[in-house]
């Protein structure tokens, strides 16, 4: 009889008693190649298909053994699906694995966000790019408002963590308080609330308990920890010199070939402490992106930048992928090369911004990854990261909010509303909310819509 085809009460299936054959690193390489260029969808459609494809389908990691390495990269800034691929990489064939697996996440983005990047620039005036462009804005306005609700809905689970999402949103809309404050007030408080008011900040549960068996994986729940996975002090102290030295090493290339104050000097140095600074996810961690490249730098303008957000939601991998557009806009328009290597230069500072903002990854994951091998099953996440959960929501509704300000009045207050664009919006936003469309066929859809009304309006 076929155990795979064995159920228990609950349907739970029982799955194979037998792991599977050993991966080989060939074998893992074309699976992380082929899942950079399918993962749409976000970080939970990416950790989704993930949790597929590595816990059900090819039995690579058990599900609990997934679900605490999910746990340890939701505390991390950064992008957690693909900080998720990193550890799971490096557990099965070491750094050279997790390498593989972060870097093929994100590659394929980074060149179609490239290709699309420089079509945007050299046909954006076209009038069927730009009729679709004027579709797409209200529908990233209506998904950044959907990723609020989202986030809101799950993490906001008493009146004290509400209040403090909307004295972030007021801090950051009405005051202008910069977002790194803002992440650390609440950080703080989530900290002593912990301590003196636990039920309030205790995180409801992360991703879940692992409850299902789909047979005896490759990393087990009982599987010992791999000597490369296991801590020492030394090997943490390496780790941390090394990537300290690689950050280093880049910097420094860049300020001794172009200079301090160069596009792409000042582009490295942007974007780590941006990189330090996504606590939440992309749409968290936009609005810092917004007052340094937009307000500070000048690189690109807000219609630019709200453009790019479009951009980076049609492509696969994570959004924050979206500050390859930011670096592209910037390196065209600062013209570093001259007027004669625009795309070089373009294409040269998408590749930097992108560099300094993944690189923190995996830093992060070949440092903590030892210390959550070391305490499977208890790890006890404080609750600083629910008061910053609670501060992002206000923070993204505060992006959302202004998204809206530049589709639905594009030249000011003082110019007409542009009431196609908000209807266009509210149905994007329904078929998300009510319909529960997907991101990618709402963003086509209103781009076939907009295109259709430029042509005819």
């Amino acid at each position: 009889m076929d155990t795979s085809q064995q159920k228990i009460p609950g349907n739970t299936p029982v799955g194979n008693s037998q792991p599977p054959e050993p991966v080989t690193l060939a074998r893992a390489f074309r699976y992380w190649l082929i899942l950079g260029f399918i993962s749409f969808g976000g970080p939970a459609g990416q950790i989704a298909i993930m949790h597929q494809d590595l816990v059900e389908k090819k039995r690579w990691i058990s599900e609990r053994r997934f679900l605490h390495a999910l746990n340890y990269c939701m505390v991390l800034p950064g992008p957690e699906a693909q900080q998720l691929a990193v550890y799971i990489g490096w557990m099965m064939h070491k750094t050279r694995g997790g390498i593989i697996a972060g870097t093929l996440f994100v590659l394929p983005s980074l060149f179609i966000l490239i290709f699309l990047s420089w079509i945007y620039l050299v046909y954006g005036n076209v009038p069927a790019v730009a009729g679709v462009m004027y579709g797409i804005k209200p529908a990233v306005t209506a998904i950044v408002l959907f990723a609020a609700h989202r986030i809101g809905s799950r993490a906001l689970n008493n009146g004290l963590l509400w209040g403090m999402a909307a004295t972030a949103f007021l801090a950051i809309f009405a005051f202008n308080v910069p977002f790194p404050a803002i992440v650390l007030v609440a950080g703080l408080i989530g900290y002593i609330g912990g301590r003196f008011a636990p039920d309030k900040f205790a995180i409801g549960g992360g991703h879940g308990k692992a409850q299902h068996s789909y047979g005896t994986a490759l990393i087990a729940d009982d599987t010992p920890t791999p000597e490369h996975a296991r801590f020492s002090w030394s090997r943490l102290l390496r780790v941390a010199f090394t990537g300290a030295a690689i950050w280093a090493a880049a910097m420094l290339l860049l300020a001794e070939k172009f200079g301090w104050q160069g596009v792409y000097t000042q582009m490295g140095w942007f974007f780590t402490k941006a990189a330090l600074l996504t606590f939440g996810g992309a749409y968290a961690v936009l609005p810092y992106v917004y007052q340094g490249a937009v307000d500070h730098y000048h690189w690109l303008t807000p219609l630019q930048m709200l453009d790019g957000l479009a951009l980076g939601e049609t492509t696969p991998g994570p959004l924050i992928i979206v500050v390859a557009f930011v670096g592209f806009v910037g390196g065209w328009g600062q013209a570093p090369f001259g007027q004669d290597e625009l795309f070089l230069a373009a294409a040269v500072a998408a590749a930097v911004v992108t560099f300094f903002t993944f690189l923190p990854s995996f830093i992060f994951i070949f440092l903590g990854g030892p210390l959550v091998e070391s305490t499977h099953g208890d790890l006890n996440f404080t609750a600083p990261l629910t008061g910053i959960t609670a501060a992002v929501v206000g923070v993204i509704l505060n992006l959302a909010v202004f998204f809206a300000w530049h589709v639905l009045w594009p030249q000011g207050w003082a110019g007409r509303f542009e009431w196609f664009s908000a209807l266009l919006g509210v149905a994007a936003l329904i078929a998300l909310l009510r319909f529960r469309i997907g991101i990618i066929p709402v963003i086509a859809g209103c781009g076939g819509i907009g295109l259709i009304y430029r042509l005819v309006a």
